[in-house]
């Protein structure tokens, strides 16, 4: 069954039964190079309590796991948290092996899973709808549950286990990595593989993240660790994560410039390398990404920390480049906040790029600073001192 990573105790008589995905590299459409995992987390107690499930082809090993510490059919409680594929699509399995579990969800939960399960046993699973606040005896230990709507679909929640301190976050506060650790403080790197996953999954949900922080606030919700369903777990001041959620979502950026685009006959490359000398040389950091030749989740990540995107473009049938118009698809889905934006390219007949890129971004409620830049063909002397000219203004931008 692949179970050559074993269980993992995380609390007294609470452990981690999920799957790692060490070839995963791709998710929601952005690439994750170093693999992922879902989570899954098993309770012993009176009432012994599973929370989420995993993606179906892992079931099996996510089984295996469980029957190391109990006998799977002996389960009395599952939680589901989110309805989403990656961690209900096994669900279905589950409750074949355990039919007289009870189901805890919340409502819009219980529709979503009637829209993916109802030819599939759905019909005869015992569900109990919970709200924010509701709780339930497990035994020696009690399931507070709290509705995260929007975090990052409608049905979204979490689950807190009181008396361990221990929060069952889902997709909140995950990272995408595979690694034979468990524990943040056992991985290197961790917090910013939290932040570009919080950059391409949860970054058009800064309110409902910061309704969030003050809805655990209210509650007077004590977090000793935090258990998500994606990643590693944490367990050594778990409120970092949470500060950098809200961070994140106030849209704190860094007085830095993020240059992104594509090219063809490297013109457009020549003006973004002098917007760069521009930025460099009025003391500003500054990134230089080829939408080609680099992670886009990874570039995402940066979008967020900078406070000024140029972003540059040739033209390519009277329109801007495909690679770019790709990007600000997806960068328009994230909808970033407190931008400040400069577009730049070059044409050779007809000079559409940077009009439409314009174009697309105004539309998008995109605040551009000044008008865009274009060259004919080449790049010359002029032209090349005027971009650095821009670059230097872009500098001057980030400092605000």
């Amino acid at each position: 069954m692949g179970n050559e990573i074993q269980t993992v105790q995380i609390s007294e008589g609470v452990y981690w039964v999920g799957v790692v995905d060490w070839n995963l590299r791709d998710f929601h459409g952005y690439e994750t190079p170093k693999g992922g995992t879902y989570n899954s987390y098993l309770i012993i107690d009176e009432n012994i309590t599973l929370i989420d499930t995993v993606k179906a082809p892992f079931f099996e090993e996510m089984l295996g796991r469980i029957s190391q510490i109990v006998d799977p059919s002996k389960i009395d409680y599952i939680v589901s948290n989110h309805v989403e594929m990656d961690h209900s699509s096994s669900l279905p399995a589950m409750m074949e092996v355990c039919p007289n579990a009870k189901l805890f969800c919340s409502a819009k939960g219980k529709k979503g899973l009637f829209e993916h399960y109802r030819e599939m046993g759905f019909e005869k699973w015992d569900i109990q709808v919970v709200n924010t606040g509701d709780e339930i005896s497990i035994g020696k230990r009690t399931l507070q549950f709290i509705e995260v709507v929007m975090l990052h679909w409608p049905d979204s929640m979490h689950t807190y286990l009181k008396e361990d301190r221990l929060l069952f976050s889902n997709d909140a506060f995950g990272q995408h990595i595979a690694t034979s650790e468990r524990f943040e403080d056992q991985v290197e790197g961790v917090m910013e593989d939290a932040q570009i996953y919080y950059a391409n999954i949860l970054m058009p949900f800064g309110k409902q993240v910061l309704g969030y922080a003050e809805k655990i606030k209210q509650m007077g919700l004590k977090i000793d660790m935090i258990a998500p369903a994606h990643g590693v777990i944490w367990r050594k001041e778990p409120e970092r994560i949470v500060e950098s959620y809200v961070k994140w979502a106030n849209a704190e950026a860094k007085p830095e410039v993020l240059i992104v685009y594509d090219t063809m006959w490297n013109s457009t490359e020549i003006m973004a390398k002098e917007v760069l000398e521009g930025v460099q040389s009025a003391g500003v950091d500054v990134k230089l990404r080829n939408l080609r030749k680099n992670d886009w989740s990874k570039i995402t990540k940066e979008l967020m920390d900078a406070s000024v995107i140029a972003i540059g473009s040739p033209t390519l049938n009277n329109n801007m480049f495909f690679t770019v118009a790709g990007f600000l698809s997806y960068m328009k889905g994230l909808r970033p906040k407190g931008k400040k934006f400069f577009v730049f390219g070059s044409y050779g007949w007809g000079g559409g790029a940077v009009k439409g890129i314009e174009k697309e971004l105004t539309e998008s409620g995109f605040e551009i600073v000044e008008p865009g830049f274009q060259i004919n063909f080449r790049p010359f002397e002029e032209d090349r001192a005027k971009c650095r000219e821009i670059g230097s203004r872009l500098a001057s931008l980030a400092k605000e």
